[in-house]
């Protein structure tokens, strides 16, 4: 399963580059969501996201600005995408629960929208703290309810791990195609789906590219019933 990320070139018009990326693979079975990340919301606001999220109707979508700040900070900015028609938001979880994620967590409860923590992420210097925290993190987070967690699909170890601690949880998988990670790989490891962005976004034909990597994706779990 796919979770497109729609990361706009910055020399576009982010509204017309993403509903014309979606309306090319809207539809597509292996499409389960749409994920939209803090460079594009920042270069121009919360506006234009509304008529792409309308386009993306059923799927998940996604706010990923990675919050990670004090309680009534991050209720704001939870406020504030829930009513650009965000339904799930990524946090960094390495705040903490108190005055922090819990608060998070409250507000996202009472008003439907999932919640999804970063534990693990796939550059060289999460080793170096975030890692360490990881069972924490993901303890505390499962405590408070969060719907799924983001692992990186180029370091399977950590997927799995996390998988090991949240049977139940959702786990999100960045790093397929651009940052090196083969599509199934985190799906195999465990991950429910793996988050696809310049692969599909900047290929000749979207769908085309769509297609290929969902035929990947399922070549790669049927390896492992063999």
């Amino acid at each position: 399963m796919i979770v497109l990320a729609l990361d706009p070139p910055p020399s576009t018009d982010p509204e017309r580059w993403c509903r014309s990326i979606l309306s090319r693979v809207f539809g597509h079975p292996a499409l389960a969501g749409v994920k939209i990340g803090l460079p594009a919301i920042v270069a121009r606001g919360l506006s234009w996201v509304q008529s792409v999220l309308r386009d993306a109707r059923d799927l998940l979508k996604v706010a990923d600005l990675k919050l990670a700040d004090v309680g009534a900070i991050m209720r704001i900015v939870l406020e504030n995408l829930a009513s650009a028609g965000f339904d799930a938001a990524i946090l960094h979880a390495f705040v903490g629960r108190e005055g922090a994620l819990d608060e998070a967590a409250d507000w996202a409860k009472s008003h439907g929208v999932k919640l999804i923590a970063v534990v693990s992420m796939s550059h060289p210097g999460s080793r170096q703290f975030i890692d360490r925290h990881t069972s924490e993190m993901v303890e505390t987070c499962l405590s408070l309810g969060f719907w799924g967690f983001v692992a990186p699909a180029t370091r399977v170890d950590m997927i799995k791990l996390v998988r090991k601690l949240a049977p139940s949880a959702k786990i999100l998988s960045p790093g397929v195609g651009a940052q090196g990670a083969r599509p199934g790989d985190a799906l195999r490891a465990g991950a429910d789906y793996e988050i696809v962005g310049r692969a599909i976004t900047r290929a000749p034909d979207p769908r085309e590219a769509m297609n290929r990597i969902a035929e990947e994706q399922r070549r790669a779990l049927e390896s492992l019933n063999r």
